[in-house]
């Protein structure tokens, strides 16, 4: 932990492209989850946007990531009221980058997938802590406790 993490620019909901290197001076919570719109996603969004003030107060920025198009994004983030923007990564770039994509099994079906997992970013760009294999419930609020302590 403590490594700079290597800038990088993102197409985001609401029409958005943020670089984090211009993000410097907040803290930085990306979260990867699998599918727009999935129980267990639709969940782990919801719990983050109730916190969103807190975190806001914690002088964190929250992103939830997948490879859903901007499109499936703003159609998500609408439905779910959320209060922080997505980031479309359909080419994988940030998947790879932060190493979220591994082999999944679902009904005895291997196959490579979205490992939910959750990175806290400094307000100086470095990364303090993450979260993989991520159990939805409690999780938001775990995070949360971790981004009041920077």
């Amino acid at each position: 932990m403590n490594r700079v993490v290597a800038d990088f620019t993102a197409e985001t909901t609401g029409n958005q492209k943020i670089r984090l290197k211009e993000l410097r001076g907040k803290n930085v919570v990306i979260y990867f989850y699998p599918k727009d719109s999935t129980p267990g996603c639709t969940t782990e969004g919801r719990d983050f946007s109730a916190l969103h003030t807190r975190f806001k107060r914690a002088n964190t920025v929250i992103f939830g990531i997948s490879r859903d198009s901007i499109a499936s994004h703003e159609k998500f983030k609408e439905k779910q009221g959320f209060k922080f923007d997505l980031i479309s990564d359909p080419d994988e770039k940030l998947c790879k980058k932060f190493d979220v994509i591994h082999e999944k099994t679902l009904y005895g079906r291997k196959f490579m997938g979205v490992v939910r997992s959750t990175f806290l970013i400094d307000a100086d760009g470095k990364l303090r802590q993450e979260w993989r294999k991520v159990k939805v419930a409690g999780h938001a609020e775990e995070v949360l406790e971790a981004a009041k302590s920077l």
